[in-house]
This record gives structure tokens, C-alpha cells and sequence, in this order.
């Protein structure tokens, strides 16, 4: 794995959390000091300016990383809308300089950072004044690489392929693609699988099932 990695997927609620949080524990597990940062995030509740629940309390307990959820997310909102609404409704300027300057500091204390996007790799951060930064401009001003986290069922195929395509006319590295909610026993699934690796070129570095609690990675795949 990239020391650091951003985790898209092909669309809003795919599992971009799920699945950062069993990376994140996975790694950590096998004795990585692995630490998590979520640039955006939306759709939260808080008390006294306080993340009491949302994706970012979520994984820092279910990887047990030790620090506040707060200190993971450079902004967040309690409406759960796009990243260039919700900051637009709250009268906020998302400050990319900001984001970069957070990323900086986190990369610093973690041997590896996973970066976590909200929606999908078009999901816009800012539009005005004719400026049209989307996610796939913040994943490019990072440096980062990608996981393209997608559903394992009906559909995925076009959806996988859209996304990989897209990155690759961005310049954008893709490290591999998880299928989520993948049923073992399903033709279909297993198809999915076949074809999505076959059409891109992309290994399909792993498959999760509804509900589990662990991820298993290629072997390859921890350096």
C-alpha cells in the first residue's frame, strides 16, 4: 500500500466508510501505524462544536485509532448535501489551502494516511465565480494514488468503468478496486468480479461481504 492512499468509490453510499474503517483496522492490527483523514464531511451531529457521531467517529472507533474524531475532518457540515452546498448554506468558503496544509500535518504522524473523499471522484468542492473544483482536482493537488471502492451487484460494471476512466483521463493512479456487499455464492457477483478485472486491467484487491468485520487484502498489497 502507498504510504498515503485516498479511497473514492463509484458514487454516495457505496461503503467508503465501512471499508476505510477496515483498512484502517486491518493495518493497525498487523502493527501499522495507520491514521485517517476525511478532508470533507457532511450530514453530522455535534454538541459544544464536537463530532458526536458521524463517518469520521465512526472509523476512529472502529479501528481504534487514538485521537478525537474531530481532529480527522478539515470541515464539516450537519446538513448531509454535497460538499459545495453544504458549505455554501453555512456561509463557508471551503479553503483548499487549509485542506493541504491539515494533509501535511497528518502524513507527518502516521506511517501511512488514508484519505477518505465524500461521494464519488466528481463530487464538487467548490463552485463560484467560475471555478469548477471537484474531488478529482483535490486527489491530483494531494498527490494520492486511489482505491475505488464499488457495489459487487447489478450495475457495477458501468459504474466501475465510468470511474476508472475518468481517473485515467485525470492522470489519476488507481491502486486496485473493493467490492462491497459481495455475495461468494452469486454468479453474478462472481462475474462482476471476472469482468470488472478483465475490462480495466485493475485487480480487484478484495471482496467484503454485508456486515463483516474484517478485510482481507492481497498479500502483496502490505509492503
Amino acid at each position: 500500500m502507498s504510504r498515503n492512499i485516498f479511497i473514492t468509490a463509484t458514487g454516495t453510499d457505496i461503503g467508503k466508510t465501512y471499508i476505510s474503517a477496515l483498512i484502517i483496522k486491518k493495518m493497525r492490527e498487523a502493527g501499522f501505524n495507520c491514521g485517517y483523514f476525511k478532508p470533507v464531511l457532511s450530514g453530522v451531529e455535534e454538541k459544544n462544536g464536537k463530532l458526536i457521531e458521524s463517518d469520521c467517529n465512526y472509523v476512529v472507533n472502529t479501528a481504534k485509532i487514538p485521537i478525537k474524531a474531530d481532529e480527522c475532518v478539515s470541515y464539516w457540515w450537519k446538513e448531509a448535501v454535497s460538499p459545495h452546498l453544504a458549505s455554501k448554506r453555512a456561509g463557508e468558503v471551503i479553503d483548499i489551502n487549509k485542506i493541504k496544509n491539515d494533509f501535511e500535518i497528518k502524513q507527518k504522524q502516521y506511517e501511512y494516511l488514508l484519505v477518505e473523499g465524500a461521494g464519488g471522484i466528481t463530487c464538487p468542492l467548490r463552485l463560484q465565480n467560475n471555478e469548477k473544483y471537484l474531488m478529482k482536482d483535490l486527489i491530483k493537488d494531494l498527490g494520492l494514488s486511489i482505491i475505488i471502492v464499488a457495489d459487487g451487484g447489478l450495475g457495477t460494471i458501468n459504474s466501475i468503468l465510468l470511474t476508472v476512466e475518468y481517473a485515467r483521463q485525470n492522470n489519476i493512479d488507481i491502486e486496485g478496486i473493493i467490492l462491497n456487499n459481495f455475495k461468494p455464492d452469486s454468479f453474478m457477483h462472481q462475474d462482476n468480479l471476472k469482468q470488472v478485472e478483465y475490462l480495466t486491467g485493475i485487480k480487484v484487491i478484495s471482496t467484503v461481504e454485508k456486515n463483516q468485520t474484517n478485510i482481507e487484502l492481497l498479500k502483496e498489497y502490505f509492503k
